[in-house]
C-alpha cells in the first residue's frame, strides 16, 4: 500500500485505492519526480455535470422507501468512513483522495427536481436530501443548490429529511422555518464525536462537535424536529461517547436519536485500515479487530437487517448502552410524522382555477 511521507492535514484518506472499474490508471511507483503531486494534499477540483435525472427511489429493507437525492458527488469533509466513498469510483475516481477533492456538482439538480415532481407517476414519499454526501458541504456556501432545492421543496409541498454535519444549515432557516409549518421537514445533524482531536482526524473538514450542538440548539428553539445521528459508531474509538453525546443533544433540544454501526466495505476497508494505523497506531489492531467482530469476522456487512446494526457481543453492548441513554435522557421525544397532504404540482394548480 503505498503511503504519503507525512499524513495529509485537512484530509482524512492518505492514498487512493485502485479502482475496480478501471482497466488502466496512474499509480505510484516512486515518492519522487513525476508522481510527487500524487502524493500532495492539491487543491480540491470541482466539476460541472449535468444529469437528466436527480432522484433516485431507495428500496432498502433498513430504510423503507423513501428517495435520495445528492446535489455533489463526492465531499471535502473527509469523513474516513463514508460509505459514499465507492460510488465516486463509478465516475472513474479514486474512493480515497479523490473523493475529497475530486467533487462532482450537480448544476441544474433544482431545475430536474421540479421536471421529476411534474410527472404523473411522481409518488409521494419522504426524499433524503444528502442521504450519500453532505449537501452542506463548503462548496455549497458559493453554489447555494441546496437552497435552491429546499425552494422547489416548499414551492411542491413535498416532504424532505435532511442529514448534515455542517452549521451551514443555519443558513437556510427561513426555508425550513416554512417547510416546518406544513410538517414536510425532518433534520438530522450527525454527531460522530466531542472529542475535538478525534474529529480532526476522523472528520478533517467538518463542523465541530460543539458546534453541531449548537446548530441543533437553534434549530430546535425554532421548532424543528431534530434528530440526532451518533453515527457511525466504530468500537474502540466513539463509542463511549453515546451518553455524553445524547445526554448533550437532549439538553439542546433534540427530540430523537439513532445510531449505527461503522462498516468498511468495499475500497473503504483498505483506506480506513491505512488511516487509522497512521492515526492511532497504537489502538489500531484493537479498533479492526471489534469492527470486524461485530460484522461476523469481516470489516465489511452488505447482509440485510443486520449491517447497520452489527451483532456479536460488542454490538450487543454499544445497542444496549444507547437504548439506555436514549431512555434516560429522551424518554417521551419523539420525531412528528409528515404530512402528505399537501404535494401539489403546477398542472394541479392550474386546475384548481376552474
Amino acid at each position: 500500500m503505498i503511503k504519503a511521507a507525512d499524513f495529509l492535514k485537512g484530509r482524512g484518506a492518505q492514498f487512493n485505492p485502485n479502482n475496480p472499474y478501471l482497466k488502466q490508471e496512474y499509480v505510484v511507483e516512486h515518492i519522487e519526480g513525476l508522481d510527487e503531486e500524487m502524493l500532495s494534499n492539491s487543491r480540491t477540483e470541482f466539476f460541472m455535470e449535468h444529469p437528466k435525472k436527480i432522484v433516485n427511489k431507495v428500496e432498502s429493507p433498513d430504510l423503507g422507501l423513501s428517495y435520495s437525492l445528492n446535489p455533489y458527488q463526492g465531499c471535502e469533509h473527509g469523513c474516513i468512513y463514508c460509505y459514499a466513498r465507492n460510488t465516486h469510483q463509478y465516475w472513474g475516481y479514486g474512493a480515497g483522495l479523490d473523493f475529497e477533492r475530486k467533487i462532482i456538482v450537480k448544476e441544474n439538480a433544482p431545475e430536474v427536481l421540479a421536471a421529476q415532481f411534474e410527472s404523473p407517476s411522481w409518488q409521494v414519499m419522504p426524499l433524503m436530501l444528502a442521504g450519500n454526501t453532505d449537501c452542506y458541504q463548503p462548496i455549497e456556501a458559493k453554489k447555494q443548490l441546496t437552497r435552491r432545492i429546499l425552494q422547489v421543496l416548499l414551492q411542491y409541498r413535498h416532504p424532505v429529511s435532511i442529514i448534515t454535519k455542517n452549521a451551514l444549515i443555519l443558513r437556510d432557516l427561513d426555508l425550513l422555518q416554512e417547510l416546518n409549518k406544513l410538517d414536510l421537514v425532518h433534520i438530522n445533524i450527525s454527531i460522530t464525536t466531542l472529542d475535538e482531536k478525534l474529529r480532526q482526524k476522523l472528520e478533517p473538514r467538518t463542523t465541530s462537535g460543539v458546534k453541531r450542538l449548537q446548530v441543533v440548539k437553534t434549530l430546535a428553539d425554532a421548532g424543528l424536529p431534530v434528530n440526532v445521528m451518533v453515527a457511525p459508531v466504530i468500537p474502540g474509538l466513539n463509542d463511549s461517547e453515546i451518553p455524553e453525546i445524547i445526554k448533550r443533544a437532549a439538553d439542546a433540544g433534540a427530540c430523537n436519536a439513532a445510531y449505527t454501526i461503522v462498516r468498511l466495505n468495499g475500497s473503504i476497508g483498505p483506506i480506513f485500515e491505512d488511516w487509522i494505523r497512521q492515526a492511532y497506531p497504537d489502538r489500531a489492531d484493537k479498533v479492526l479487530h471489534q469492527v470486524a467482530a461485530c460484522h461476523g469476522g469481516k470489516l465489511s456487512d452488505s447482509r440485510f437487517g443486520v449491517r447497520m446494526r452489527g451483532e456479536g457481543q460488542f454490538a450487543d453492548i454499544i445497542a444496549r448502552l444507547f437504548k439506555i441513554s436514549k431512555q434516560k435522557y429522551m424518554s417521551g421525544r419523539s420525531t412528528k410524522p409528515f404530512n402528505y397532504t399537501h404535494f401539489c404540482t403546477r398542472a394541479g394548480k392550474q386546475l384548481g382555477l376552474f
